[in-house]
């Protein structure tokens, strides 16, 4: 068996734990918001960037505006996409298992707002957690997420660090004594990332939780191409929307992209264990940019983003490169995605 199995037992560890008495906090101790001012980014000089480079792309981070982050919510509900499912799934099934194996009085770092269905399972289980600290981008989604966390489990510290997390920072510590510091990464997104980022940001984790900390971490494993694609390329065509929606935000900015000129398709590039989200041109174009032109071939793509799928040993072996040990994992019973859990240094 694997490293990291799922046989562990559901019963709660004592032998381990730290005794550690918790003083209650008033409600104006329980929520902390920290800002540390992040850059937002440029679409359009980016996009401009991306467009004129040898192999032309845009950052799939611009996919999330209101539109976007609406159609993706559709997307998770489509029957092909499994992936939020199966994930949530797994979360329903052995969440207990996962809390008892961080352990009591931990503190939980999140990359990302926070009040998902997969967070809140997991909070629910954790054992007298010292704080819950959100890393995200978006101000207002911190804020609104800190104060819906902080009435939801009465009697735990919330920190929002507005941040990009995908940059070096110092992690605030809750006003409570913390057995260990875990972050949590659920949803695959990891996957996003190409195989020297996603190990660099595992090395950034490690750095962040220290010795003895952890990362709860969601990836999608490798199965068969026709599976993957379907999920990507879905009959209703919500995921070509979602992925149009990035060039109608440019077209905001000034561009003048015709949409009903790109078409959306989604293959699984095998060598490089990924599916790749394109933006087809049909036909021979220059788009324009404000005051910058791109020309397109017919046939050109764009690439929007990449969603790799990992095999156990594969992503065990990038998470040694970066300091950790993969100590358990949980998977669905076809092996379609694993819940990872991560240790620096072991226990």
């Amino acid at each position: 068996m694997p490293a990291g199995s799922s046989r562990v037992s559901d019963s709660p560890r004592t032998t381990a734990d730290p005794v550690i008495a918790f003083e209650p906090l008033n409600t104006e101790e329980r929520v902390r918001i920290i800002d540390l001012q992040p850059d937002l980014g440029d679409l359009h000089a980016e996009a401009i960037a991306g467009l004129r480079s040898a192999d032309k792309h845009l950052p799939c981070k611009y996919f999330y505006d209101a539109l976007g982050a609406r159609l993706f919510e559709v997307i998770t509900e489509l029957p092909e996409y499994y992936p939020t499912r199966t994930e949530l799934g797994i979360m329903s099934r052995s969440v207990r298992q996962m809390a008892n194996v961080i352990g009591s009085h931990a503190t939980l770092v999140e990359f990302g707002s926070g009040v998902g269905l997969k967070t809140r399972k997991l909070l629910d289980a954790l054992i007298e957690p010292a704080g819950c600290v959100l890393i995200d981008i978006s101000r207002g989604a911190l804020e609104a997420s800190a104060v819906e966390l902080a009435e939801r489990y009465g009697n735990m510290e919330v920190i929002a660090v507005c941040a990009d997390y995908t940059q070096p920072l110092r992690l605030p510590r809750p006003r409570r004594p913390s057995a260990r510091t875990v972050a949590y990464f659920p949803g695959s997104t990891i996957g996003n990332f190409t195989h020297d980022e996603a190990v660099r940001f595992l090395e950034r984790v490690a750095d962040l939780v220290g010795r003895g900390g952890g990362l709860l971490v969601g990836i999608d494993r490798k199965k068969d191409r026709s599976v993957v694609e379907r999920a990507y390329n879905d009959a209703l065509g919500v995921t070509a929307a979602f992925n149009l929606n990035i060039l109608r935000r440019l077209n905001e900015t000034g561009a003048d992209f015709d949409l009903g000129a790109f078409r959306h398709h989604a293959p699984y590039v095998e060598a490089e264990g990924r599916i790749e989200m394109r933006l087809i041109s049909e036909v021979a174009q220059t788009v324009q940019i404000g005051d910058a032109t791109v020309d397109f071939d017919a046939g050109e793509h764009i690439v929007t983003e990449h969603s790799h799928k990992y095999d156990l040993g594969q992503f065990e072996e990038m998470a040694r490169q970066a300091g950790f040990r993969l100590t358990n994992h949980w998977s669905d019973e076809r092996d379609w995605f694993s819940v990872c859990f991560l240790e620096v240094g072991g226990a």
